[in-house]
């Protein structure tokens, strides 16, 4: 049973899983568009009211997102949740 469950454990969080796949998609959009309206992680993370090293984990897929949160980095983005999502 132990083993089962760290098996199961680590499908869903491997790097080549889905969740991980969605991660890196959000990562790479808000990185390229805090580089597209000239940000650093630290403006953004300003803007947003978070960390500048949590800006960098999400860039990085290395942490998950709430959905509140991600709604603060878009409107510090000054783009939609909706057009950040697109596609995802």
């Amino acid at each position: 049973r132990q083993l089962q469950y760290v098996e199961l454990r680590q499908r869903h969080s491997h790097p080549s899983g889905m969740g991980r796949s969605v991660q890196e998609k959000i990562g790479q959009r808000i990185r390229a568009r805090r580089q597209a309206i000239g940000l650093t992680q630290d403006e953004l993370a300003d803007r947003a009211s978070t960390h500048r090293t949590y800006i960098g984990m999400l860039e990085r897929a290395e942490k998950n997102v709430s959905v509140v949160t991600l709604a603060r980095i878009a409107s510090a983005l000054e783009i939609e949740l909706s057009k950040l999502l697109e596609g995802i």
